[in-house]
């Protein structure tokens, strides 16, 4: 059987396992395991949520034989107050989280795909009450003022001999904020955005930057390269304070 195939039947399986459970309301699929199908690939795995009454909750969280009936578990780690990681023995891995009806309500999640539910359970709880997330986007001063601070902070932990760190603030932090102004700097296709993680799908997302990539990237003891790359990426499409500019500048020089 197919990775897909089989992740969609292990899914199934534990809304079988669920729907023997009295006290359980729901189980909603998500990412490509919900309704974004067509992503689902040999590289996939299970996430998802269940609803329980409110009441029991804690009861699921503290003993996962509702899930282990699907498949034997190999490896749990909780992750969270609401739920878990887990590894299957078959090599199936997952993650997911238990809510009571009213702790749903205020979580934050994509539209999800409604894999079982007990017929009390509205069809409508698989998507929350707000979609997209009503977030106001940081400024395009602020992004860049982070992203050339990062380069300037990452240098001279750099020439200080604190590698890691360095890396950390101009190959980590510096190319999130990069990412953050990838709309501005070059032309969407229609590849499923993931509103909480600004990497996904990236190279699908803005395949004209992507090649760009490797050199704002370039590994643990390149740093200074990567300033350089990423400063001259911004300076390309953004007016950039001369003040910062001429400061990173010293600092590759240094």
């Amino acid at each position: 059987m197919d990775r897909p195939t089989l992740l969609l039947q292990r899914l199934d399986d534990i809304g079988r396992s669920l729907a023997s459970e009295p006290t359980a309301l729901a189980l909603i699929g998500l990412g490509s395991v919900g309704r974004e199908l067509s992503r689902l690939d040999d590289y996939s795995d299970l996430d998802f949520f269940v609803i329980v009454e409110s009441e029991h909750k804690q009861r699921y969280i503290d003993n996962l034989a509702w899930l282990e009936a699907a498949h034997p578990l190999a490896y749990t780690f909780r992750n969270s107050v609401d739920g878990y990681k887990f590894l299957f023995a078959d090599g199936i891995y997952g993650e997911m989280a238990v809510f009571g009806p009213e702790e749903l309500a205020n979580a934050a999640y994509a539209p999800g795909r409604m894999v079982w539910r007990r017929a009390d359970m509205p069809q409508s709880a698989a998507s929350p009450a707000h979609w997209p997330p009503r977030r106001s986007p940081p400024s395009l001063d602020h992004l860049l003022g982070e992203a050339l601070t990062n380069l300037y902070v990452g240098l001279g932990r750099f020439r200080r001999g604190e590698k890691l760190s360095a890396f950390r603030f101009i190959q980590g932090y510096a190319v999130d904020r990069v990412v953050d102004l990838a709309q501005r700097m070059a032309s969407q296709t229609a590849a499923e955005e993931d509103h909480f993680d600004g990497p996904r799908r990236f190279e699908r997302r803005f395949p004209d930057l992507a090649g760009a990539l490797p050199a704002l990237m370039p590994g643990y003891e390149h740093s200074p390269e990567a300033a350089a790359a990423i400063l001259s990426l911004l300076s390309a499409h953004f007016e950039i304070d001369p003040a910062i500019r001429d400061a990173i500048i010293a600092m590759l020089d240094s």
